[in-house]
């Protein structure tokens, strides 16, 4: 489809969006399953959570349109869940796995922390205040996401990665 407007560039970022979040609305049950620490399972918990607030906004903001919500196939966020999909498969449970985990859900959070940027926006520059309000709601949700796996990395995975690899490497000489 052939962008014309600034209008059309947002409902079609609206479209792709909406598809992102279904599909992370699909893989964060895996991923909870996949965590061994349970503040990071419960961090994805939650997550799950209000990703599914993330689409019923968005639902929102299409009927705020006059528009009907509809997905347009977002491959980024494809490719970022297929990288995270392969740290689960490949990597063996525990620690270093979690770390592994937390740095594919980083790359979902930032996707989408730019991504929420933008619609905002244009939100604002077409004049749709509670699209915008809706919009930065979200975008600060993925910001505070962002900051609880950086706390929980720092706090103990990142470090019981490392002991366990260490650990490893050690009974291996």
């Amino acid at each position: 489809m052939k962008v014309n407007s600034l209008k059309e560039l947002y409902l079609e970022e609206l479209k792709d969006t909406y598809d992102a979040e279904k599909q992370i609305v699909k893989a964060l049950p895996k991923m909870v399953k996949a965590a061994s620490t349970p503040e990071l399972q419960k961090a994805f918990e939650a997550h799950l959570e209000q990703t599914k607030g993330h689409v019923q906004r968005l639902e929102q903001i299409f009927k705020g349109l006059g528009e009907e919500p509809k997905a347009k196939k977002c491959d980024g966020m494809r490719g970022i869940l297929e990288e995270g999909e392969e740290v689960v498969s490949e990597g063996s449970e525990g620690p270093v796995r979690d770390a592994g985990l937390i740095a594919g859900a980083q790359r979902v959070e930032h996707y989408e922390m730019a991504v929420y940027g933008s619609l905002k926006t244009w939100a604002e520059q077409l004049n749709d205040d509670q699209a915008a309000q809706l919009l930065e709601e979200t975008l600060n949700e993925e910001k505070k996401a962002d900051q609880k796996l950086t706390q929980i990395a720092e706090s103990s995975v990142n470090t019981n990665a490392a002991a366990a690899a260490s650990a490893r490497a050690g009974s291996r000489r």
